[in-house]
């Protein structure tokens, strides 16, 4: 901590909700990770590209987990509360109840999720309108952002919905307004799914302009009309309610929030490389991509000047670290194709039998099975005469394209467990291009990236880790944490506590360690051709 003359026995938690869980840390002030919890949470989806959750759901889930972690904790040591979310819709009335996103009239299912697609029609025609707006993320806007899913709503849902909503929030503003009544919103979520800018705040034209001139009046109070920079506290803190549900002392600071992906880039960005030859070493942070990769994939990069990326969201100011611009590259879907992927292969009733008689995941299995099949070759050879292209969910970035489908070629007429490990290893190669595609596009436009930084669930994959070094020709860190996500969100209540100053000074005095780096061969075989041999140029999201 500041200084090195804190007290000790200080204390933050960390609560993060992902797609499918919630997860909750107790971090100690060196930023060591002491105690995890996890607990799943629920989803529908009514109808093809309809996604939706619950906000009641995933509180109880906070409170489950963040329970578990305090146990046997002095509560008069724990300091401050962050949360991180995923960037999902919540609509509650003006009473603050929930209220239907739906067609059934279910007001428990009160959240359009992140990944959801239903507004289509409306994202179409906020384009068409090139708004000035649209240039700061990427110049098209993406169906998974929050304008299109509220014309949507207006426009479906105007009796049961839109006409009784008194305030729409993003997932992680709806978690720090439960924790403490304050209906502030943090500058990450506005700014990178709302259009709101922080130098200049609303566009009023903006909104006007798309049909959504209802949500200026009063001051915006619907959707937000007091911003505060991520790690601000909220308020006096956590109230006694919230503080009983979640099993914490009432009165400690709250913070404002961070989208998951960020609070994962604020954690692992930071990584202490020094001693591994990195070329990152030394160089400014600048330099370094940190990406997180779960259920969908994101790729953070900073600059001290706004650099404008096409198909990229972005440039942000202050989004992620303060002080620097954001562009995010993503992926809509990549853990999520992983598993649609195998799980949806004839040979994975024999996979989840042979990974079950070794205790293993099948992912593990279908690790050490490529290690058999693939000979005296590299393992990237395998893919040879099988290739993917993964935008199965559309083309988040760079080529910003919501109709594109998914494509498997190569296909034979066997099914059996070789050819179920041949087409995971195709679909990891597959996302992996799609970073090689997103990096030379930002680079391109001016950023200058020489290491890669991974985080979340599908960096604890081997074979994830190394097609990544492998296909963008750039080493790959880990960090000694690998709740990385956790930690950025421990970080923004050690700031709302008074016990870091920024943002800044808690990455510099939080600082993980790098415990596994991985040199790209430079020479794997996909299609006939080496890395090497590849155009910069090619439009490729897959081995093709």
């Amino acid at each position: 901590m500041p200084g090195g003359d804190q007290e000790p026995g200080r204390y933050y938690v960390g609560v993060d909700v992902g797609t499918g869980s919630v997860r909750a840390a107790l971090v100690d002030q060196r930023g060591i990770l002491l105690a995890f919890a996890d607990q799943p949470i629920n989803k529908w989806e009514p109808q093809f590209n309809h996604h939706e959750q619950s906000s009641e759901d995933i509180w109880a889930a906070c409170c489950v987990v963040t329970k578990k972690v305090v146990q046997g904790i002095n509560s008069n040591q724990i300091r401050g509360l962050g949360f991180d979310a995923t960037c999902s819709l919540v609509v509650l009335d003006k009473q603050f109840r929930p209220l239907p996103v739906n067609h059934e009239g279910d007001s428990h299912r009160n959240i359009i999720m992140w990944l959801d697609h239903r507004a289509v029609s409306q994202v179409h025609r906020i384009n068409k309108t090139q708004h000035s707006v649209l240039q700061y993320v990427g110049g098209v806007m993406s169906v998974e952002m929050q304008a299109p899913k509220l014309l949507w709503l207006k426009e479906s849902l105007r009796e049961t919905c839109w006409d009784k909503a008194g305030h729409f929030f993003d997932l992680p503003d709806f978690l720090s307004w439960k924790a403490t009544g304050v209906t502030a919103r943090s500058l990450c979520s506005l700014v990178c799914k709302w259009t709101y800018s922080a130098e200049k705040g609303w566009d009023d034209s903006f909104w006007k302009m798309i049909g959504l001139e209802d949500l200026v009046a009063d001051n915006y109070s619907k959707i937000g009309n007091q911003v505060l920079p991520p790690g601000a506290s909220l308020g006096n803190g956590l109230t006694p309610e919230a503080a009983k549900d979640l099993g914490l002392p009432a009165g400690i600071a709250v913070a404002a929030s961070l989208i998951d992906a960020h609070a994962g880039g604020l954690g692992v960005i930071g990584t202490d490389v020094r001693g591994h030859g990195l070329a990152c070493e030394g160089q400014p942070v600048t330099s370094r991509l940190a990406v997180i990769c779960g259920t969908s994939s994101c790729h953070m990069g900073i600059s001290k000047d706004p650099i404008f990326v096409p198909g990229v969201w972005g440039p942000y100011f202050s989004a992620m670290v303060p002080g620097f611009w954001l562009n995010e590259g993503g992926q809509s879907v990549t853990g999520k194709l992983i598993d649609h992927m195998v799980q949806g292969h004839a040979a994975f009733p024999e996979l989840q039998a042979k990974a079950t008689a070794r205790c293993q995941s099948v992912y593990a299995y279908l690790n050490s099975h490529l290690d058999l099949i693939k000979k005296a070759q590299p393992v990237g050879f395998l893919t040879v005469d099988l290739h993917v292209w993964p935008d199965f969910h559309g083309n988040r970035s760079p080529l910003a394209d919501l109709t594109l489908k998914g494509m498997v070629t190569g296909l034979k007429l066997s099914q059996d467990l070789d050819d179920l490990a041949i087409l995971y290893l195709a679909t990891v190669q597959a996302i992996a291009f799609g970073t090689r595609l997103i990096i030379e596009a930002m680079e391109a436009a001016g950023h200058s990236i020489s290491t890669l930084f991974l985080c979340g669930g599908l960096s604890k994959n081997p074979l994830f880790v190394q097609m990544h070094a492998d296909i963008t020709g750039m080493p790959v860190v880990l960090s000694q944490e690998v709740e990385s996500v956790l930690v950025g969100a421990a970080i923004l209540g050690a700031c709302a506590s008074g016990d870091f100053t920024s943002v800044q000074e808690g990455m510099a005095c939080w600082r993980p360690l790098a415990v596994f780096s991985v040199a790209s061969y430079n020479q794997v075989m996909i299609s006939g051709n080496t890395y090497s041999e590849l155009p910069k140029s090619a439009p490729c999201v897959g081995p093709m």
